[in-house]
């Protein structure tokens, strides 16, 4: 019986499934920085405020000085966002803040509200700011929907990474964001999240495969959920199928599945875990489990902003000189 279920093109952003909602992926060659953490660039013939068109290889999203995302709220859900090149700027309406990037994970849980915003600073005023990032939304299960929001960082220098080769020494490095791989596991996720309960079999890997390197996934338990995302090289083979970039790959977990790398240097984003099996109900960014609970969130949300917004500007960014930190609602500050 094959293990493959289903191949899919990828599209903006990508289908996930149950419990994850989906996933945005963002790569994007920002030009050096104008020392205001903006690009050195004419942003004319872009739709300020709505530039999601790929023009000379970056966007500058729904930001107007500095590439990103300005203020916005969440509801019932949580984000986990991982920079493997570039800067994020954080800051949120709990008076939490944060820097990270290449490498860094932050994990997000919305809960019942919270604003944030999340900018991508262009620090580097004398070369290019490539940034690639993924942003996966996990979903939140009923009698979580509503716990007070938080964040924690999962710094790169935290995050292990295995390194191994095939038998014809092919190398394979797999990052494990969430979950456990031969021994290896991951910091803990956020406290209130769907991957703190280990039966719920909760794996983010990024994979890096060498050329013509195959690697076997282990098993799960049945009715665990896992996609492999093909977002960088040429093709990947399994199975007899020949699979292009940029799709997806849906499997059974709990047989075993092999996957041989083409001639190139393959990179994937795997999502695993068990659904949460609930009735969902999005409206832009609120995620419940029905139309009621949506209409309260939008209502909460025009009377009290989830608190407000204590930044001076909606794209609140932290300066050119500050380096990575998290700060966080209690005033604890982490500097990296």
């Amino acid at each position: 019986m094959s293990s493959v279920i289903k191949i899919r093109p990828l599209g903006f952003p990508w289908e996930t499934n149950d419990p994850f909602l989906f996933c945005a992926y963002h790569e994007d060659q920002y030009p050096r920085g104008n020392g205001k953490l903006g690009p050195d660039a004419s942003l004319e013939g872009r739709t300020i405020g709505q530039d999601f068109t790929i023009k000379n290889g970056w966007r500058m999203y729904h930001g107007r000085r500095i590439p990103g995302f300005p203020a916005h709220p969440h509801r019932g859900f949580e984000t986990i966002t991982i920079v493997q090149k570039g800067l994020v700027d954080h800051s949120d309406s709990l008076g939490a803040a944060g820097r990270f990037g290449n490498g860094d994970v932050q994990w997000m849980t919305a809960g019942k509200g919270v604003q944030h915003s999340e900018m991508f600073p262009l620090l580097n005023t004398e070369k290019e700011n490539p940034l690639l990032l993924f942003q996966i939304w996990l979903n939140l299960p009923r009698n979580k929907k509503m716990v007070t929001p938080h964040f924690k960082m999962l710094w790169q220098e935290d995050i292990p990474i295995l390194k191994i080769s095939d038998t014809d020494k092919n190398n394979i490095e797999i990052t494990v964001i969430a979950g456990t791989l031969d021994e290896i596991t991951a910091p803990p996720p956020a406290p209130d999240s769907w991957a703190t309960d280990l039966n719920n079999e909760i794996a983010i890997w990024t994979i890096k495969m060498a050329p013509n390197a195959t690697f076997t996934f282990p098993t799960t338990s049945e009715g665990i959920n896992r996609s492999l995302y093909f977002f960088k090289g040429k093709e990947v083979f399994s199975e007899g199928y020949t699979i292009p970039v940029n799709h997806e790959i849906i499997v059974n977990s709990s047989q075993e599945f092999i996957l041989k790398n083409g001639d190139t240097e393959a990179h994937l984003l795997l999502l695993q875990g068990k659904p949460i099996n609930e009735p969902v109900v999005k409206h832009g960014p609120f995620v419940m489990n029905n139309q009621l609970e949506i209409r309260e969130a939008i209502h909460e949300y025009q009377q009290t902003e989830f608190g407000g917004w204590p930044w001076d500007e909606h794209d609140h960014v932290h300066g050119p000189s500050k380096g990575r930190f998290a700060l966080y609602p209690d005033g604890t500050e982490i500097k990296k």
